[in-house]
């Protein structure tokens, strides 16, 4: 059975990751509906997702995952290691008794639990109580009541989480307000300065990204761009033995690396590191998140009947956040690169013949399972592919992120 789940990013007060929501499609019950008190045993998890899926998600950091109330109740969270979790009561959780002393339980055996879209009422004194964590949505919450939760619930001991935080002034004021988590997309946004322009040396560096991808690079070329910097040199030997690939044996040579990657891994290869050095003063997420959009849009391209370029969609996909990385409007960017028309059509306009790639994607790391949906049947591939490229592109980003 194809578990559909996606991860969105929680911000300490450095920017630095703390966890990841878990976020399912149809929600957790929906995610297994056979799993029942009787059948949940240490055998059954073995070979269900948490035990095989849940690190490669959640990359070794906390994983929120929603609780409903019948999975409070018969105390599915104990199936879980608590350090690797963190329990959260969903907002139309009835604090009724069943609740309370299951909650009880869990927080008695050390898992944090954290109240999700937390609007106050004295019913749920008993589980704020036990909570760790207050998540608040900031689209939905006037700022002046935000305000008041805050002073509120400090005596409690509590961590405040801020929800729906899509932008850069929203974040700060978060900030200001004193809350220590922070969940939303604001760090794929552009902070736009207009008196700022791109650096020469980073238009060079992203130059030298396009050339690296272009059909007539030869693969000796590749290998002088890499033999002639000793980081890149450093990097490569430390990627081709990560945990991604699972080596028996150490691989300590720069030509044997580039012969195991081949020409199309190399690109790749190069590609991302340069990526790296563009991103340097942003959230390392929004590198991770660059490389996972590229991952998937070039395995997409490879597991389509649509005749694309799976070369061209890795291109696609790592350029999506660019405009992020680079605080600049990304119709001016692509006026300085040469790449193809199709990948600044779909990135500018959004249209195209690639942009339906992008959308999936996009539509799957955000959790809008109906969008999703539709670009499926656009770009024509077998939808139970998408959540292994998925992991997949999470593992690859994890390996590559950390070198």
């Amino acid at each position: 059975m194809k578990i559909y789940v996606a991860r969105q990013p929680i911000f300490k007060r450095n920017r630095k990751i703390y966890g990841y929501e878990l976020l399912f499609r149809g929600g957790i019950t929906n995610a297994f509906p056979d799993i029942d008190g009787d059948t949940a045993t240490s055998k059954l998890l073995s070979n269900t997702f948490f035990t095989m899926g849940m690190d490669r998600v959640s990359a070794g950091k906390k994983a929120f995952i929603n609780f409903t109330h019948d999975l409070l109740t018969r105390k599915y969270p104990l199936m879980f290691p608590k350090e690797s979790v963190t329990v959260e009561i969903l907002e139309n959780v009835v604090a009724d008794p069943e609740v309370v002393e299951a909650c009880s339980e869990i927080a008695g055996k050390g898992y944090e639990i954290a109240l999700d879209d937390f609007v106050y009422e004295e019913a749920l004194e008993p589980l704020i109580k036990l909570s760790r964590i207050i998540k608040i949505d900031f689209l939905l919450s006037p700022m002046d009541e935000i305000a008041e939760y805050v002073e509120k619930l400090s005596p409690y001991g509590v961590k405040f989480l801020a929800e729906k935080v899509e932008t850069h002034e929203v974040f700060q004021q978060a900030l200001d307000m004193g809350f220590s988590y922070f969940q939303g997309y604001f760090f794929s946004k552009p902070q736009i300065l207009q008196s700022r322009d791109v650096a020469p040396s980073k238009i060079n560096l992203l130059q030298l990204m396009v050339e690296t991808n272009k059909e007539n690079m030869e693969f000796e070329d590749l290998e002088k761009i890499i033999i002639r910097d000793v980081s890149i040199s450093y990097k490569l030997l430390r990627y081709i033995n990560s945990a991604y690939f699972r080596r028996l044996r150490e691989i300590s040579s720069i030509r044997q690396a580039i012969v195991l990657l081949g020409q199309e891994g190399i690109r790749s290869f190069i590609s991302l590191i340069i990526m790296a050095k563009l991103a340097s003063n942003k959230p390392v997420e929004l590198l991770r998140s660059s490389i996972i959009r590229a991952r998937m849009c070039e395995m997409l391209g490879k597991g389509t009947r649509a005749p694309v370029d799976a070369s061209e969609l890795f291109t696609l996909g790592l350029f999506s956040l660019i405009d992020a990385i680079l605080d600049q409007d990304m119709e001016k960017l692509m006026e300085k690169l040469p790449l193809s028309d199709p990948i600044k059509m779909a990135l500018i306009k959004h249209e195209g013949p690639l942009a339906h790639f992008l959308d999936l994607v996009k539509s799957y790391e955000t959790a809008n399972w109906e969008s999703f949906s539709k670009a499926v049947s656009k770009v024509g591939i077998a939808e139970e592919k998408v959540p292994e490229y998925y992991l997949d592109a999470i593992g690859w980003a994890d390996s590559v992120a950390g070198i």
